[in-house]
């Protein structure tokens, strides 16, 4: 395969999260189309502390990079390196996810064809265990000129590229080339230029068809890698060759984050019902199991309950029958009385039940067992689907903020979703829109009650809207 511009580039970091950690140094071979060879490389002033193992591993400490350029000051000139290049690296992810960040701070978008010399090096040797740079330079006697330095760690993979071509077949090469680096084959109702908007941010992308029906919404922290992979994969993937026949149209919406993203997909699949997801759609008859003390289990629907309100509550299901399933999977585990539990009748009072019988239930059905220690052991064998309360006195904005520092507020009550603020305008005006009881949404609460649980997420408390009107009268 011909490239007319080769760029083997590392980056050295702070860290490994191309979000909150930054790059301390960057080191690239850039290769003509002649096959000339060009190098470059600089420090980077992180603006913040180096830790101290990052320190050993690299050898590039705090004081080396204190009057070193900021990358706002490199990045017009690296950019301009990078255009209309290969982008060559080990674990490209990494490398591409750093420098796509960073771009995206310093008011760029970086787009280019990426290749990871990992998987180059595993479809060209995979009989190979190991494929790290060490393991690299050991098997095709590599000349290292330093190890963790950004330019002698992108000068080996240029070493790397070289040896294949001198060692190794042309057509192997391009096969393994043509492999990794797929194309997308653009479906052919679009126009020649639909993809080239898309933004590798976070968000959700949406597909219509001929009569502007919905066919298919997806989410993902980068939109243009995954709306991409619809199309490189629609030759093997039959849901991908259909949707592929049938789009006409595509949109996406940006959001801050992940979150944002899971938020706005469930959201939208309940709105608009496409042909293509079926995982996410509304589920009409959703109930949970609500316990009593002095009763059976009594089947709760969350179209005449508050779920985000009720006590002792397990489920979630999508109709009576998964409910019921579910209840008398658990009570075969757990040796309890089907009788107990409501599943089953009898015709003579105080008879012991069919699983009584069978030695399979501990005689709650005829005293053998005391209701309470009964009721007790049916909490305990529920626990893995008890149904949180929601946590809150009311409504709550969950504050996510995107690479960019925009911030978003997402309204949320009773574990219901009421939509997403960018600013105190769309805040009062979700506020006013929001119903007194929303719908609960199995989806949403699996999302939010995760998101919460893990930390990540701020949560700020909201006043109710009328409590909004009186601050606004008394300003």
């Amino acid at each position: 395969m011909h490239f007319e511009k080769l760029v083997f580039i590392d980056l050295e970091t702070t860290g490994a999260n191309p979000v909150s950690d930054r790059i301390t140094e960057i080191g690239l071979v850039e290769v003509d189309a002649q096959g000339q060879a060009s190098s470059w490389s600089s420090l980077v002033n992180p603006q913040v502390s180096i830790p101290s193992f990052i320190q050993g591993l690299t050898g590039i400490n705090n004081a080396m990079v204190q009057h070193a350029p900021l990358f706002a000051e490199l990045a017009p000139a690296l950019f301009a390196r990078l255009e209309g290049a290969l982008f060559i690296a080990h674990n490209a992810r990494f490398d591409y996810g750093f420098l796509r960040n960073a771009f995206q701070q310093a008011g760029l978008s970086l787009r280019a064809e990426v290749l990871c010399t990992v998987k180059l090096s595993r479809k060209l040797f995979p009989l190979e265990s190991k494929h790290n740079l060490d393991a690299l330079i050991s098997r095709h006697g590599l000349q290292p000129g330093g190890r963790h330095r950004a330019l002698a760690d992108a000068d080996l993979l240029w070493q790397f590229w070289q040896h294949i071509h001198a060692n190794l077949p042309a057509a192997d090469i391009d096969a393994a080339l043509a492999t990794l680096m797929q194309r997308p084959s653009l479906p052919s109702h679009l126009p020649s230029n639909a993809l080239d908007d898309v933004p590798d941010t976070p968000g959700v992308y949406l597909f219509y068809g001929e009569r502007n029906e919905p066919l298919y919404v997806g989410k993902s922290v980068h939109l243009r890698q995954r709306v991409l992979s619809h199309f490189n994969a629609d030759h093997k993937l039959y849901k991908d060759m259909r949707l592929s026949q049938q789009l006409h149209r595509l949109e996406w919406r940006k959001t801050a984050g992940e979150i944002g993203a899971l938020l706005l997909e469930a959201q939208l699949i309940k709105d608009l019902q496409p042909i293509h997801n079926r995982m996410l759609r509304r589920q009409r008859q959703l109930c949970a199991w609500r316990l009593q003390d002095d009763g059976p289990p009594v089947l709760s629907f969350a179209s005449e309950e508050t779920f985000g309100h009720a006590e002792r509550l397990y489920g979630l299901f999508s109709s009576k029958r998964k409910a019921d399933e579910a209840l008398r999977e658990l009570a075969g585990q757990h040796q309890l009385c089907l009788v107990k539990l409501g599943l089953e009748g009898r015709l003579q009072a105080n008879k012991p039940c069919f699983a009584r019988q069978l030695q399979a239930c501990k005689g709650a059905c005829v005293g053998e067992e005391a209701h309470g220690l009964h009721t007790a052991r049916l909490e305990a064998a529920l626990a893995g689907l008890h149904v949180k309360t929601w946590p809150y006195a009311g409504v709550v904005g969950l504050i996510e903020k995107s690479v960019e520092e925009t911030t978003e507020i997402h309204l949320v009550n009773n574990w219901c979703y009421l939509g997403t603020a960018t600013s105190d305008e769309t805040l009062w005006a979700l506020m006013e829109q929001a119903p007194a009881r929303p719908a609960f949404d199995v989806d949403t609460y699996k999302i939010l009650h995760k998101a919460l649980q893990r930390g990540q997420l701020r949560v700020h408390p909201l006043p109710s809207f009328a409590a909004l009107q009186q601050i606004s009268a008394q300003e």
